[in-house]
């Protein structure tokens, strides 16, 4: 009777297929964006990471994938796995200290008697005004807001509230 034997090499091995399929899967949704026809401003801006990040994830998974299931011919392959699953680290640590820094102090203040928080551009980073401020990046910015129907939906929802009442509703931000 054998048993069955999970070494490190083979659950780094299965956990490498796993995260292979899931490259797969995000270089296929931003391939799928990038041919559509009816691209809007808002899904060409997000096309072109979501190709690089699959690509990137999925070189990651391959060379984890080679390095152990054939350790014994190519040990530097797991070098090269660590050194870029290192950089994969640093670089969710830094997108997240940087959301972070660029939104902190941009967390609304609140009204009396108001169901929703007050957002002003000044209370977020200079970096964050000055990327809204530029006409160009408003632009795009406000074409999303269109496409997304914000404020038509808003105002379908609440077309026939009085001020008073709709200044009582829970807005969420972009609202």
């Amino acid at each position: 009777m054998s048993s069955f034997s999970l070494t490190n090499d083979s659950l780094l091995g299965i956990l490498n297929i796993i995260k292979f399929l899931f490259s797969i899967t995000i270089l296929l949704v931003g391939i799928l964006l990038s041919e559509n026809a009816a691209l809007t401003d808002c899904d060409r801006f997000f096309y072109k990471p979501l190709i690089w990040f699959g690509v990137f994830l999925l070189l990651v998974s391959l060379t984890g994938f080679i390095g152990a299931c054939f350790y014994g011919h190519l040990p530097r392959m797991l070098w090269v796995y660590q050194v870029l699953m290192f950089l994969l680290i640093v670089a969710g640590i830094i997108f997240t200290i940087f959301a972070f820094a660029v939104t902190n102090k941009g967390g609304g203040r609140l009204l009396p008697g108001a169901g929703y928080k007050v957002y002003r551009l000044g209370d977020y980073s200079n970096w964050l005004q000055n990327r809204l401020n530029n006409n160009r990046n408003w632009n795009k910015i406000k074409t999303c807001l269109v496409e997304s129907k914000v404020c038509s939906d808003l105002y379908s929802k609440y077309w026939d509230v009085s001020f008073n009442k709709f200044h009582q509703k829970p807005l969420n931000p972009i609202q």
